[in-house]
């Protein structure tokens, strides 16, 4: 999915788009960041590489339909960080778990927040998804915080739920529903904020 983004005073526009395997390059770049990877799950590599990149890319271009989707956030023609929805299984299949990260120069401009309401908006007029929740950690305020700017209402506190870094932490659990989540266009300007 491409949106426009274009901004009008020559801003570049933040925006959602299909991976592409050209975008490895900078994808690797954003992800060397041990600030990133301490708020992310330990499935990533670190360092990370061009090759990993490489591998996440084709992994989210060969996902069955509808399982899964993954987009590049982009500025400009730059990837400057990742969104995604995974589908559950089961009594919970209209249902996706959601996860995001933002390149560190990004942080704060309402980058992440545009971009979750654009994939929300999108999964809930091109999917059966009814509901979809995100489960940040506890001491993820900033993450927390782009959730609740996005619509998303905080569940729960879901007590020593994860080991990150050799820690047992708690992780907050947010969702937004379909009747809830009309969502809308989410770009934000790269270099500017909310």
């Amino acid at each position: 999915m491409d949106t426009d983004g274009s901004a009008g005073e020559g801003l570049r526009m933040t925006h959602i788009h299909n991976w592409a395997l050209d975008d490895a390059a900078n994808l690797a770049a954003v992800l060397n960041n041990k600030k990133i990877h301490d708020n992310l799950r330990d499935a990533l590599p670190f360092p990370y590489t061009v090759d990993d990149a490489r591998s996440y890319i084709q992994f989210v271009l060969d996902i069955p339909k509808d399982s899964a989707y993954y987009w590049a956030i982009v500025c400009g023609n730059k990837v400057i960080g990742s969104i995604g929805l995974l589908r559950k299984d089961n009594v919970h299949r209209l249902t996706a778990e959601l996860g995001y990260y933002i390149a560190e120069p990004h942080w704060g401009k309402g980058i992440a927040t545009g971009a979750v309401r654009e994939a929300c908006a999108w999964a809930f007029a091109n999917t059966d998804i009814a509901r979809i929740f995100a489960e940040p950690f506890a001491q993820n305020v900033a993450s927390c915080r782009v959730l609740e700017k996005a619509g998303f209402s905080f569940e729960d506190v879901m007590r020593n739920n994860a080991i990150k870094n050799g820690a047992v932490i708690d992780m907050r659990l947010y969702a937004l529903l379909r009747e809830n989540g009309k969502g809308g266009k989410g770009s934000a300007k790269c270099n500017g904020g909310d």
